[in-house]
């Protein structure tokens, strides 16, 4: 492999010649072996426009050429082409420093390029004019902020689509009554539509908390360079740069009041990840209640039909299994996951800095990404489901929790005791408090209207 030398205060090192990125990258994937885990996309979008904002202003306040200035912007713009070059792992150590200079690094030799030189001549350099003005500490804490609102933004959407059909099937299931269940046992009657409809509810909770938690996020400290005093940058950058990044990537966001507060209290992504997974609480009930509603088929309760999507046993023909609401509970138990790890690392914050910035950054776009893609999977899958009528009646008919109504006539001992008398018959059971009252089994059915049983009230 053609490699080219570049050096730092540390010595020199050996970059493939291709490599956009210089002598700190390396350095970081020396350091910080892979593992595994990349940088969300919208991330690394958001430090672009960071870098390209900060070209325009210093440009416009005359602290950068502007032929300099030009190719910077013009080398952020290229980001997607770039973004195969941000090689450093996002849990490096550091606060964020090796991305950010894997970042400063890429579009300097990119603009170097642009301007007619080669990579590793730095023309344009990537601490006196990408960095101008700017800290890791200032610059990655928003990057995260804007790319958190961005995937709130495509993560409210996917829980709109959800909770859509979700509403749909509850129209569509509204007349087919069934068996309730309270600790997986017999319960009182209930429409399977209102089933679907407790669901949709639970999710327009979300929606209403996820929606409300962007007011939280968009307070950014850049221009507070590295600890929110701005020490390095000029009033006139620290007052006009939230501006000029809002214009550029039209997220709302605003100066934070308080520079210093919002770069080392990271608690914000605490707040929101705590809402990211009160969703993924909803979700994973959710799925688990499809498949408890779609056991057997045929040995179970069996009373939803669940879509056949994947052949479910390497030795069992014929089994299909609940595949899709597995892989949702499984996302969901990974952001329960991320959730523990985020407030412990929020936590260990020290002085003016949360060290542990890349991890609390990472693992909130991640969670916001898993669970979009678990709305967007359990969407299509319940759009899928029917309800097997005939299996709903056969339990309806068989549970004695249809004999609740009656405690109102007899007293809860007396209907109980029948119950148990009759060895949970409850037919039977119907008989005999008939036969005792002198009316027939026909005018106490009567007062088992089941059309009532699943309305507000019962009289």
């Amino acid at each position: 492999m053609n490699c080219r030398t570049e050096k730092d205060y540390l010595g020199e090192c050996l970059i493939p010649e291709d490599a956009y990125y210089g002598v700190t990258t390396q350095r970081a994937l020396e350091l910080f072996p892979s593992t595994g885990e990349i940088l969300d996309d919208k991330f690394i979008w958001a430090y672009f426009m960071i870098k390209k904002s900060a070209a325009i202003l210093n440009s416009q306040l005359g602290y950068l050429d502007n032929q300099i200035a030009q190719a910077i912007q013009k080398a952020c713009d290229e980001w997607e082409k770039l973004k195969s070059y941000i090689v450093v792992d996002p849990l490096s150590g550091g606060a964020g420093t090796s991305v950010n200079l894997n970042i400063n690094e890429v579009i300097a030799n990119r603009a170097t390029e642009l301007l007619g030189g080669k990579k590793g001549e730095y023309i344009v350099n990537p601490y006196n004019h990408v960095n101008l003005h700017q800290s890791t500490n200032d610059t990655f804490v928003t990057a995260g902020k804007i790319a958190v609102i961005v995937r709130l933004r495509e993560l409210v959407e996917a829980v709109i689509k959800l909770q859509e059909k979700i509403q749909e099937k509850e129209k569509e299931f509204y007349s087919i009554r069934t068996i309730a269940r309270t600790q997986l046992m017999d319960g009182v009657p209930i429409l399977m539509g209102q089933q679907f409809g407790a669901w949709a509810d639970a999710l327009a909770r979300d929606r209403w908390r996820l929606n409300k938690v962007e007011e939280r996020i968009r307070s950014v400290n850049i221009g507070g360079t590295a600890i929110g005093t701005g020490i390095g940058a000029p009033k006139e950058y620290v007052l006009k740069i939230v501006d000029v990044l809002r214009q550029v990537t039209n997220v709302k966001i605003a100066k934070s009041e308080n520079l210093i507060d919002a770069t080392q209290n990271l608690d914000v992504f605490v707040e929101i990840h705590g809402l990211i997974k009160a969703l993924g609480v909803n979700l994973f009930k959710i799925s688990n209640d499809i498949r408890l509603l779609g056991s057997g088929p045929n040995a179970a309760i069996g009373e939803l039909e669940l879509p056949k999507v994947q052949i479910g046993s390497s030795i069992m023909p014929g089994k299909v299994n609940p595949v899709i609401p597995e892989y949702v509970m499984q996302l969901v138990l990974a952001v329960f996951g991320h959730d523990e790890a985020i407030s412990h690392a929020t936590a260990q914050g020290n002085l003016q800095l949360n060290q542990f910035a890349p991890l609390i950054v990472h693992y909130t776009l991640k969670s916001m990404q898993f669970l979009s893609k678990a709305c967007n999977s359990l969407s299509d899958y319940i759009a899928q489901i029917k309800v097997k009528e005939e299996k709903c009646k056969e339990h309806l008919k068989k549970s004695t929790a249809n004999l609740t109504p009656l405690i109102n006539y007899f007293g809860y001992e007396r209907v109980a005791e029948k119950i148990v008398e009759t060895n949970w018959d409850i037919e039977k059971a119907i008989e005999l408090l008939a036969k005792e009252e002198g009316i027939s089994s026909q005018e106490l059915v009567k007062k088992l209207n089941i059309d009532k049983m699943t309305g507000l009230g019962y009289y």
